[in-house]
């Protein structure tokens, strides 16, 4: 069950809609389409140059808005409640003949009816790109949510992604992601066995459960949350094992805690790691580098790096490929470190994301040889 909101566009000459009997002209075809329906006219508001807004009702619930813009386009939403899946008023058919005869009488130059949007369903389908752009997803089932001091915790099912854990109503990481986990780690183009590994994040496990795999000396991961480690332990099994059944074991340490406090720790201690894993926040897509989320990157970024050993990398997920300026941003922070940095990067398509998934991999150029495989894109920063 949802209240469904049905959203068509009809894109018409502007000098059509910019004067006052123009737009009655207009409101007076729709009318006549939507009167076949029961739907009558409530109220009508002229904006003057803004525009004309027409609000109209009809049987079982429906409601709807018309807005004429003075540029040219005219929108009709629709809005009515659905029942296991059937329309009150409208069939799929009935939509698409409604969008054709409006189309047919205002002789519009195009038109589109958009998939109903869907809101009040148990499960929220309805998440977003790295750039904002809007998804839908046919999650079934709410496995576990909680409200932690720290973000929202959700765990959903989804018949064609597995099981999928969603913080702050952004996707994290599905069952179906196992090559985000991969290209993270270079998994089979890097040796960890006998590495020191230092994980900032990673709370569904997956990071951890893979390099333990790999035979490492020893693994530290730093989360913050531990109610995402217990729901993923649960809910997700199939991608953290039992990595996280017991915070320390013979090759690894759980810590729950600040990353960014744990690492100035390290820093004061004089600890380094072979490698480094950024498993936390997307690089921010606000291209303002003195916003506060920027800061606070830059922050983990250079704790990060000096922790490294003389031939330790950071390896850290960024950000969708469709988000160049967030990804050229922080091409320039790493231009401004000091010592100077190279970086390598690559991307993989992870389903859940919907999009390909951007990584780097960095590590101090003065250091000794870094080897990495010859297909990754190498850039030197002086």
């Amino acid at each position: 069950m949802a209240a469904n909101s049905i959203l068509l566009d009809f894109i018409l000459p502007s000098e059509r809609c910019r004067s006052v009997e123009g737009q009655l002209e207009i409101l007076k075809q729709i009318q006549w389409c939507l009167e076949k329906y029961g739907v009558k006219p409530v109220h009508v508001e002229k904006f003057g140059a803004a525009g004309l807004f027409f609000v109209f009702a009809g049987p079982k619930g429906v409601t709807g808005t018309v807005r004429i813009h003075p540029e040219g386009v005219v929108t009709l939403t629709l809005e009515y409640f659905v029942c296991n899946g059937l329309s009150p008023l409208f069939s799929t058919k009935e939509l698409q003949r409604l969008r054709d005869e409006v189309e047919e009488k205002l002789k519009a130059s195009r038109s589109r009816l958009l998939p109903p949007v869907q809101r009040g369903l148990a499960v929220d389908p309805y998440l977003t790109t790295s750039d904002e752009r809007l998804l839908q997803y046919d999650f079934d089932v709410k496995l576990f949510e909680e409200r932690t001091p720290y973000q929202k915790v959700m765990i959903v099912h989804s018949p064609s992604l597995g099981n999928a854990l969603i913080l702050d109503d952004l996707i994290n990481l599905a069952e179906s992601d196992g090559i985000y986990t991969d290209t993270l780690m270079l998994k089979g183009r890097i040796s960890y066995k006998g590495k020191t590994c230092l994980i900032l994040g990673g709370g569904d496990g997956a990071l951890l459960h893979q390099l333990l795999q790999e035979d490492p000396d020893y693994i530290t991961m730093v989360e913050i949350d531990e109610v995402v480690m217990q729901a993923c332990s649960k809910h997700m099994r199939s991608v953290c094992g039992d990595s996280m059944d017991s915070h320390k074991g013979l090759h690894h340490e759980i810590i729950v805690g600040d990353a960014v406090a744990t690492m100035e720790e390290y820093v004061k201690e004089g600890r380094r790691f072979d490698f480094v894993f950024g498993d936390l926040t997307d690089i921010p897509i606000s291209t303002d580098p003195t916003a506060e989320l920027w800061l606070f990157f830059r922050r983990i970024l250079t704790l990060a790096l000096s922790l490294l050993a003389p031939s330790g990398i950071y390896l850290s997920h960024a950000n969708g490929v469709s988000s160049h300026k967030a990804l050229s941003m922080f091409e320039e922070q790493l231009g401004a470190i000091d010592p100077p940095v190279k970086f390598s990067k690559c991307s993989a398509y992870v389903p859940s994301f919907m999009e390909p998934w951007v990584f780097y991999q960095v590590w101090y150029k003065h250091s000794p040889p870094v080897v990495l495989p010859d297909t990754l894109q190498s850039s030197l920063l002086s």
